[in-house]
């Protein structure tokens, strides 16, 4: 806005001339605080509707790993995920076996089975010859149960290399699986193994 000369009011006194510029003035001043106030609104109200429409959000949390839980006959119940399965010796095995789908070859990465039950204590039972007088019951997550002889995979009677796998050729598998190097079907290959008891 143009200043205002005093030659503008040839009829005004110059106190007239003063008072007239510092209203000017005052409303020039209104006008920006006005306007910075209404500027900062319609930003907070576009922040508002990013936030509602999902634009702006926290970082999503990583999905949970599955679980299993192993009991029964054992000293100490325990909870094994994938991470904990892979803080045990790794064993490497590479199996072939008949499915519905034909012909099956597959590499796997885990740790045996008996790895696990020795985490939860090792059988409850003392004695001679404890592992031939117990099953291991094996559920998926969609109910599907398979039963081993203990002592067919205790290391000092039957020595079978079963595996809760948690790779397969090099990737990493979603749930943690049963591996039973040697079967030749897939009959007690068994996916999501959300429980092991021990009976």
């Amino acid at each position: 806005m143009a200043p205002l000369r005093k030659s503008c009011f040839p009829c005004h006194s110059s106190a007239e001339y003063c008072a007239a510029r510092q209203r000017d003035t005052g409303s020039l001043q209104a006008s920006c605080i006005s306007g910075a106030m209404s500027m900062q609104r319609r930003l907070c109200a576009a922040a508002a509707v990013l936030i509602a429409i999902g634009a702006i959000s926290p970082a999503a949390a990583p999905p949970a790993q599955p679980v299993l839980r192993l009991d029964g006959n054992v000293k100490t119940p325990m909870r094994y995920d994938a991470n904990a399965v892979r803080q045990m010796p790794p064993m490497h095995v590479d199996v072939v076996y008949g499915s519905t789908r034909g012909t099956v070859k597959a590499s796997f990465a885990g740790a045996l089975l008996w790895s696990l039950i020795a985490g939860a204590g090792g059988i409850a039972d003392a004695g001679h010859g404890v592992e031939v007088r117990h099953a291991i019951r094996i559920t998926a997550g969609d109910g599907y149960v398979v039963v081993l002889s203990a002592g067919e995979i205790a290391p000092d009677v039957g020595g079978k290399q079963a595996l809760i796998a948690y790779e397969r050729d090099g990737k990493p598998l979603d749930s943690l699986w049963l591996v039973m190097p040697g079967d030749r079907s897939d009959a007690r290959y068994v996916h999501d193994v959300t429980s092991i008891t021990v009976e």
